[in-house]
């Protein structure tokens, strides 16, 4: 059977522009356990760009992986060995994302058409010669590209790639239309095969399965871990962020005290400052605050202040505490 650890039951996606090491900050306020992701980072922009900018994280994310985007095995490795020495806690290759950036890079979705190499990048991130121990190596993918809609094709691909270290596949229950779909539309039209990753688990018992796609409340998650291992959640994590405070004791067994929506936002606040003297734009900072603050009494007023003020010249992290004082909710 597949080793299952705790923190792969619930996890959040990496998302590009969202899962940043600030908004990952935020989100550890509110949940112990819940695994989070980077955004994708690709294997030029580490080998050859500002590797610390890019690698560097707050010690407060753990649990907390890497997801890369490549398809050279020997640029996937060197930035395995990489990720290792950072102290990641997982590395994910991806092999879902279909937009043309992606796309024009030979790496992604568009993987999936490539089976063999998926496998050859994933033997590759695995092998991590260092004294370290090896962190976990793991793949995310798609149901299939374009109008493939034989669930044997799936099955194909996933048994080759999985002919490798990589024991954990993490599934957008999704097919990726690479062509004529926006990312955003790629996430929305091509329909759910939720059935299809239950039976992937069905079949091949001794992988980890985690399903991605559509999830937008807890009581779904739960749902899900009744036909596989874990459950991945995207954008519903940005837009309401605030839910992430009962993951623990909702899907982790653990009933430590939640989380408090104005005791964290303050927490957040003396974050912000810290990163802010170090250079950190204050609106790159506080945009996480928005999804902290939804559908309550006084969203609107607080979302409003904070969208309205983090852009003008001179303003501080003061403006969370008038957000705070305007939403009705200083105590």
């Amino acid at each position: 059977m597949a080793v299952v650890t705790k923190n792969n039951i619930f996890s959040i996606a990496p998302m590009i522009d969202v899962t940043d090491k600030h908004f990952r900050f935020l989100a550890r306020l509110l949940t112990r356990h819940t695994l989070l992701y980077t955004d994708m980072v690709t294997t030029g922009a580490i080998l050859h760009g500002k590797r610390e900018r890019l690698l560097a994280y707050n010690n407060e994310e753990h649990p907390v992986a890497l997801q890369l985007g490549g398809s050279d095995p020997a640029a996937l490795r060197d930035c395995a060995v990489q990720a290792k020495e950072y102290g990641y806690d997982e590395i994910n290759l991806n092999c879902g994302c279909p937009s043309d950036r992606v796309q024009n890079g030979a790496f992604g979705a568009c993987l999936m058409a490539t089976p063999e190499l998926v496998r050859d990048c994933l033997r590759a991130m695995a092998d991590q010669p260092s004294s370290k121990p090896n962190i976990p190596v793991t793949l995310k993918c798609r149901t299939g590209i374009d109008q493939q809609e034989s669930f044997d094709e799936f099955l194909h691909f996933i048994d080759i790639a999985t002919d490798s270290p990589c024991q954990t596949v993490i599934v957008h229950a999704r097919n990726a239309w690479l062509k004529g779909l926006s990312p955003k539309e790629n996430r929305e039209v091509p329909p759910l095969k939720y059935d299809w990753v239950y039976q992937l688990k069905a079949l091949r018992p001794q992988l980890n399965i985690v399903l991605n796609g559509g999830i937008t409340s807890l009581e779904q998650a739960k749902q899900h871990l009744q036909h596989v291992d874990g459950v991945m959640m995207g954008r519903e994590a940005w837009h309401n962020t605030f839910f992430l405070a009962d993951a623990d004791a909702e899907l982790f067994d653990d009933h430590h005290v939640k989380a408090d929506r104005i005791a964290v936002s303050k927490a957040y606040a003396t974050y912000c400052a810290e990163q802010h003297a170090q250079g950190v734009s204050l609106s790159v900072l506080t945009r996480h605050l928005l999804g902290l603050w939804h559908n309550i009494p006084g969203a609107k007023q607080f979302r409003r202040h904070i969208s309205e003020q983090s852009h003008k010249p001179g303003a501080t992290v003061a403006i969370i505490e008038e957000a705070l004082a305007l939403a009705g909710t200083t105590e």
